[in-house]
């Protein structure tokens, strides 16, 4: 008997792809503190309710780096449970930023948590200016 993969509709398909989606209307925490890789979802979880005084079923996407600085968790509440996103560098070590060790965790943009990812030197940046547009007044006539 063979079973066949239903056809997503367009409600489905996307929900189903934004799945495991981070994006920048997210935000980002940047756990300060070696994190001891063997920690899971419980663990993980207790470290924001309790060390951080967040709340982690919050949607905010929580980040957690080893002291060898080569292996990374995030641990995201999406809905109905969390999801972990875990990688492992097999050569180098994720660079960080610069940050006051005492306070529990700094927020990070989408963009430096890609950075940081990716491999790419986040230290001497600076963000160009950007044209933001303004809402346009109501006319109340």
């Amino acid at each position: 008997m063979s079973r066949e993969c239903p056809s997503l509709n367009s409600e489905v398909a996307p929900k189903l792809f934004a799945m495991f989606a981070l994006t920048t209307e997210n935000t980002y925490h940047l756990y300060s503190h070696p994190t001891d890789m063997r920690m899971s979802f419980d663990a993980l979880s207790g470290l924001v309710r309790n060390n951080l005084g967040n709340n982690p079923i919050s949607g905010e996407v929580f980040i957690f780096i080893n002291k060898r600085r080569d292996k990374i968790k995030l641990l995201h509440w999406q809905g109905a449970g969390y999801l972990l996103y875990y990688k492992r560098l097999e050569k180098g070590t994720f660079e960080l930023p610069r940050y006051d060790a005492s306070v529990g965790s700094i927020t990070l943009s989408y963009s430096q948590l890609v950075m940081i990812i990716e491999g790419l030197s986040i230290k001497n940046l600076h963000k160009r200016s950007r044209y933001t547009p303004h809402a346009a007044p109501v006319n109340q006539g």
